[in-house]
């Protein structure tokens, strides 16, 4: 699996470690980087490339998730969740299909995003789920398939 990592400069020790962690489980890491203030900039380049396949999925961190996530979901074909605890890394990949994660530094402490980590890779979307008809929804509404 290949992922990206960025955050704001706000945020940037965190993702640091998240980076570290994450290398630990065996994925490989490219680091958009923490230097751009303005957030958007770093989620949406980020996005852009996810939605291009460039990368597996994507891990974007602000001081709240919030903005990143906003952000990031208006590229097409990106699916960011924001997350703040271990069911929703769960959910985000096995019942959202979420390509990117996002969280917030100043939101959850470093052991609890490690955590959320491991457990948002643990797992793969079940398109034999009882959530696939409802993600399909969403794919085929910015499709414009059924306006």
């Amino acid at each position: 699996m290949r992922v990206v990592f960025g955050s704001d400069p706000n945020a940037k020790v965190f993702k640091d470690q998240l980076i570290e962690y994450t290398k630990t489980l065996g994925i490989e890491i490219v680091d958009f980087g923490s230097d751009d203030p303005i957030y958007a900039n770093t989620a949406i380049r980020l996005a852009e490339a996810v939605s291009a396949k460039e990368f597996d999925r994507g891990i974007i961190v602000c001081g709240t998730g919030i903005g990143v996530s906003i952000a990031a979901n208006k590229v097409k074909g990106v699916y960011a969740a924001c997350i703040h605890d271990i069911y929703q890394a769960q959910r985000a990949a096995l019942s959202n299909n979420a390509n990117i994660i996002t969280m917030g530094s100043q939101v959850v402490g470093i052991e609890l995003a490690k955590c959320m980590v491991k457990e948002y890779f643990s797992h793969e979307f079940d398109e034999n789920g009882r959530s696939f008809l409802k993600v399909k929804k969403i794919v085929d509404f910015e499709n414009n398939i059924y306006r």
